[in-house]
């Protein structure tokens, strides 16, 4: 946890929709669905605002969301182009503070010096804004629950403060459901508890709490007063590294997703390689179509850090965990972190030689040009 700092979380608004209309002004004001086709299982990865009066939100189905609002435009989305302004917005966020904890394409946390955090998230949400043309929303505060809560309440394009001393007066007054990790189950648990409020949360006895919903209902009790022990990892400090990519359409080819598995090796590996480390467990995520979501690692005996050892590890793990099609999320995530230089688990001799120099060819094409300048060949090759 950052001590004598405040926090900032910086969540570019309705990120992929804002993009297509800053790229097509004509789209301005009219509800835009980012996401799949609503002739198959295709579900909205993002919407605009407009869209959002309709009822529509992330991760409705498309067809559902075409029949909230028939007139929608539909965008089936250019991950390539958002990875981009996610890197220029990235930059700026290092002009202000080296210490960043990213989240997601469109979100991080950001610690600063004690008392600058409302100064800096005014000028960061300014340069956003008239550097790239961008809404952004940024909350402030000590920590990252309140600094959270705070963005969320200063959305769209917008920046929102709450501190402690706060927490009664513009924190308690709130429905429960604003605090993280209350969904649809533990939603329905502190209502039956006569819990609608944070306020009924902190006042309610953290002992019946612990005996309805366990360690959850401890952390929960600790947020409605404000407390988050949550620590701040810059990518430094982290002690894992992923990437992972939801599809806005199911996935039914397994050659598809070992492509998509070695273009976020590359990334894993380069940003593990940034921070002198090498990784011993390699973890893929996998999502179906169902939602069901599963996990599987693999701690190797010897540690790496090379694109193709982790893709290999990866790809390994997909092949014997991944069960029938479709797939909706794949992800690769390298944990166990060691100093120092890697031993290959696949391969010796030339061919490691070779992917050594290949590997470092590409991390000085990254550091020159920035991480969209390489596409594996067999997807550019496809799209042809």
């Amino acid at each position: 946890m950052m001590r004598n700092c405040d926090i900032l979380l910086c969540d570019l608004d309705a990120f992929f929709a804002s993009v297509e209309l800053l790229d097509n002004p004509s789209l301005q004001g009219k509800p835009v669905l980012v996401g799949g086709s609503p002739e198959g299982r295709g579900v909205v990865s993002t919407c605009s605002y407009e869209a959002r009066k309709y009822g529509i939100r992330s991760a409705m189905p498309m067809k559902k969301a075409l029949s909230l609002c028939p007139e929608a435009v539909v965008l089936k989305g250019r991950m390539e182009r958002y990875k981009e302004l996610s890197q220029k917005v990235r930059l700026i966020f290092e002009i202000f503070t080296p210490d960043i904890e990213v989240v997601s394409i469109d979100e991080a946390y950001l610690a600063v010096k004690k008392q600058r955090g409302l100064d800096t998230a005014k000028n960061i949400h300014m340069a956003v804004r008239k550097e790239l043309g961008l809404p952004i929303s940024v909350g402030v505060s000590a920590n990252k629950l309140l600094a959270k809560i705070a963005c969320e309440k200063a959305k769209p394009n917008n920046v929102g403060l709450l501190w402690p001393e706060e927490i009664k007066a513009k924190l308690w007054p709130l429905p429960v459901r604003v605090l993280p990790g209350i969904g649809p189950v533990t939603g329905n648990k502190l209502s039956n508890l006569k819990i609608a409020t944070v306020s009924d949360l902190a006042n309610h006895p953290k002992d019946n709490l612990m005996r309805i919903l366990g360690s959850h209902g401890e952390i929960l009790y600790g947020y409605a007063h404000g407390l988050d022990n949550r620590a701040f990892e810059t990518e430094q400090e982290a002690k894992s590294i992923s990437e992972e990519t939801t599809f806005p359409e199911d996935i039914h080819s397994r050659e598809i997703i070992h492509d998509i598995l070695f273009e976020l090796a590359t990334g894993v590996g380069y940003r593990l390689r940034s921070t002198g480390n090498t990784a011993r467990t390699i973890t893929l995520k996998l999502r179906f179509n169902d939602f069901r979501t599963i996990t599987r690692s693999s701690t190797l005996p010897d540690s790496i850090h090379s694109d193709i050892d982790i893709y290999k590890t990866a790809k390994g793990l997909f092949d014997r965990h991944c069960s029938k099609p479709p797939w909706r999320l794949v992800g690769v995530q390298t944990s166990g972190f060691e100093q120092g230089s890697q031993i290959s688990f696949f391969s010796t001799g030339p061919e490691q030689e070779k992917d050594n120099i290949l590997t470092a060819t590409r991390d000085k094409l990254r550091e020159k040009y920035g991480s969209e300048v390489l596409f594996q060949g067999r997807r550019l090759k496809k799209n042809k």
